[in-house]
Formats: C-alpha cells, sequence, structure tokens
C-alpha cells in the first residue's frame, strides 16, 4: 500500500525564497510530498521574474493552483484577511479546513495564529524544505549553504551556521 502524500499548502515567501536561490524545482522533487498554492498566493506576486518562475513550475507540474470554494474556508479566509496577509490568511484558511501543512516563513501574529489552528509540527520553512532535499539527495550541504548565503543577502536568516548542523541533530 503506498504512503499517502502529505499536501502542503505554500504561502508566497517560500515560494520567493526558492525562486531567489533556483530551487522551485524542490516542489516538484520532494517524493510523498504535493504543494498547492492558492490562487491569493499567486495574485502576491509582483515581480515578472518570479510570476515566470512560479508558472513554469505550475505547468510542469511541481505546484498545483488551487480555489477556495468551502463556505467554511472562505469565512476562515475573511476572518484572517482582517488581521494579515490575503495569502497567508488563504494559507491557514486552506491548510486548517483541510488538515494539510503550511509552508510559510512568517513569523509574529502568523506564527501564533497558524500554532494555534494547525500545530507546530505541520508547520514547514524554507530551511526545512532544503533539509529535506539535501536529505532526499535533491541538493548537497555545500549547496544548500550556498542558497542559505543568497537568502541571508536578500534579508532572510536562518538561525544556524550551516545545513551540516541540521543533519548532526
Amino acid at each position: 500500500m503506498p504512503s499517502p502524500v502529505k499536501i502542503v499548502v505554500t504561502d508566497t515567501n517560500v515560494l520567493i525564497n526558492l525562486v531567489h536561490i533556483s530551487r522551485l524545482g524542490l516542489c516538484g522533487g520532494l517524493q510523498g510530498m504535493e504543494f498547492i498554492v492558492p490562487e491569493a498566493v499567486l495574485r502576491e506576486l509582483t515581480q515578472d521574474e518570479q510570476r515566470v518562475a512560479i508558472d513554469m513550475a505550475i505547468a510542469s507540474g511541481g505546484l498545483r493552483v488551487d480555489s477556495m470554494t468551502d463556505l467554511g474556508e472562505l469565512a476562515t479566509y475573511s476572518d484572517l484577511a482582517d488581521r494579515m496577509g490575503k495569502g497567508e490568511a488563504a494559507c491557514l484558511a486552506v491548510a486548517s479546513a483541510r488538515g494539510w501543512s503550511l509552508a510559510s516563513d512568517e513569523k509574529g501574529r502568523f506564527r501564533r495564529e497558524a500554532v494555534a489552528r494547525i500545530g507546530e509540527a505541520r508547520l514547514i520553512g524554507t530551511a526545512d524544505l532544503l533539509l529535506m532535499g539535501i536529505r532526499a539527495g535533491l541538493l548537497s550541504v555545500k549547496e544548500a549553504d550556498e542558497a542559505k548565503v543568497t537568502l541571508e543577502s536578500r534579508r532572510f536568516k536562518m538561525p544556524f551556521d550551516s545545513f551540516r548542523d541540521l543533519l548532526q541533530s
């Protein structure tokens, strides 16, 4: 019996980070995982380079676009959108209603709300995806550390020195 697919609703910030490091292919390459992008997240993409890369990932099947149609999801989205960005609100509404995981690097209010609604175990960040990629043989520790340096130059700081440290813990 095949193991169930882990579905991950993916926020804008994680997608943009993956575009910056040319690793959007992780979304299609990690076995046993399916990455979903709410339409509200797509509307947040304002730079052509990012939108083209994400459209290509959608066309290749690495990402799948999803719409909210359930009234409960829409009500939760409406409530959350008053307190956070529309993409974050859509991701959290969908993840909580459908029992999916959520890929986001947001902190503060969003993270507290996400932990309260779906739990810490269902939250995935950019660093987690890179670590999964290392473990799956899709990139080396050196490549992940180079990606970390690139993201830090774009003001995305990870709280460790090297992915090697994470593999040892």
